[in-house]
């Protein structure tokens, strides 16, 4: 006999902290939840290992977090990853476990940010549970979900979505894209970029052809917060080789976490976790071979 489901827990409060890295204030949001297979979230690993740290329900999904990030300073007001959005139908729903409460615009809401105050949207990649929120439904058209924003994506994400391949086209939706293009809102980019006075993306690769990681603040010191997207899903992610099995490049995936792990860990960056379903940051401290959590 299955057991029963076991019960989600509270990703995010109805006040969440604010906190302050590298000239921004930083504040965790989330936008609904969903479950995946933990085998695919732990690629390799075995299950005796995996299932102490995400306990699995009885049909071997865990609980994932879906949690963008308001960054601002100055007149910047930035969303860091926009979410999986609201527009799914029941046979999605019922497949991911997706939750579309609270909502990114309650959870901005809640932070006194209303969509038409954000300045800007960063995107790591154009997965739909990472871009499915950056435009609404208006009547019976998609639109920007933030009217007055400048929106950022890696130029083969785009690519991607637009004409993904049979490999990839599960993993995007044209209609993510179209309505930021038709606008001429959405600027792509390349490689290792400042997009705005002390925020770089940087484009990794590995997870997808083009996800990047996004840093705030001084990257030559610890006042530095990094954005890890899926290059670090989780903090029970943080080992080079727990590499998820939804990686599109398993070889370049550990080249580029394996530096960009030392990286963090040597300069004391303050990480953030987009689908850790209990921790939204934690920096990071070699211990030997492996990496533990501060």
């Amino acid at each position: 006999m299955s057991s029963a489901p076991r019960a989600s827990s509270p990703i995010v409060s109805a006040s969440p902290e604010s906190f302050d890295v590298g000239g921004w204030r930083i504040t965790p949001l989330v936008d609904g939840r969903m479950r995946l297979d933990g085998g695919a979230m732990w690629g390799v690993v075995p299950k005796p290992l995996w299932e102490k740290l995400t306990p699995p329900d009885a049909d071997n999904s865990i609980d994932i977090a879906i949690r963008p990030f308001l960054a601002r300073k100055g007149d910047f007001v930035v969303v860091v990853e926009c979410g999986l959005g609201d527009r799914w139908d029941e046979k999605a729903k019922r497949i991911y476990r997706i939750a579309t409460e609270p909502s990114l615009v309650a959870s901005l809401a809640s932070v006194g940010v209303a969509p038409e105050d954000v300045t800007h949207v960063v995107a790591s990649h154009c997965h739909w549970d990472h871009f499915g929120a950056a435009v609404a439904r208006r009547g019976t058209e998609l639109v920007p979900r933030f009217p007055r924003a400048r929106y950022f994506a890696p130029a083969i994400e785009i690519s991607n979505a637009l004409t993904p391949d049979h490999v990839r086209r599960a993993s995007y939706r044209a209609e993510d894209v179209e309505p930021l293009i038709v606008a001429g809102v959405l600027t792509d980019y390349e490689g290792s970029v400042e997009l705005l006075p002390g925020l770089h993306a940087h484009v990794l690769g590995g997870h997808s052809d083009g996800v990047a990681v996004i840093t705030l603040g001084d990257e030559a010191s610890s006042d530095c917060a990094i954005f890890w997207s899926d290059v670090v899903p989780t903090t029970h992610h943080v080992q080079p080789a727990y590499i998820m099995a939804f990686d599109i490049d398993v070889a370049r995936s550990f080249d580029v976490r394996s530096q960009w792990l030392a990286r963090a860990a040597e300069r004391g960056w303050l990480g953030l976790f987009y689908h850790d379903a209990e921790r939204a940051t934690a920096r990071l401290v070699r211990d030997g071979k492996r990496y533990t959590l501060r």
